[in-house]
């Protein structure tokens, strides 16, 4: 059913894929950073300007588009990380059947370090989410509460 070659192709493609996903999951990392930065900026100055300026339909339309955003860090993030985990084990585990230790730890180091960091991205989108989730909801009825006259 399968012979060597099938195989030998498949290695062969899913080992170029871990430098794209070592730089998806930097630039993820970036993403998260700057994501950290919006929040704050949203908290102290933002939220307050919305709320003011009693445009509802915008509000909504921006909120949605943040929390899509940080929807999809913690969503894609970890699953890199699991990527990022499980390419450099098969090299790895070739490498300790030829007695090549320093590969196997390579492979491991590699493979620790995109888990924590795609696990720590994914935290860090699912936090500044909820976060957004709340705050977005309390600007909107204090919003539609001034539009009302309450």
């Amino acid at each position: 059913m399968f012979d060597g070659s099938s195989f030998g192709v498949m290695h062969a493609l899913v080992s170029y894929l871990l430098q794209p996903v070592i730089c998806l999951l930097l630039l993820f990392t970036a993403w998260a950073v700057i994501e950290i930065g919006t929040l704050l900026s949203e908290r102290l100055i933002g939220l307050k300007r919305w709320q003011h300026s009693g445009n509802i339909d915008d509000f909504e339309t921006l909120a949605a588009k943040r929390i899509e955003r940080t929807d999809f860090l913690t969503r894609i993030a970890p699953m890199l990380g699991l990527m990022g985990t499980l390419i450099p084990l098969g090299p790895g585990l070739a490498a300790l059947g030829e007695g090549e230790l320093s590969i196997l730890t390579t492979a491991m180091s590699v493979a620790f370090d995109t888990t924590v960091l795609g696990l720590l991205v994914g935290i860090v989108g699912f936090v500044v989410g909820r976060l957004r989730r709340r705050w977005y909801e309390q600007t909107l009825d204090l919003m539609e509460a001034n539009e009302a006259g309450v």
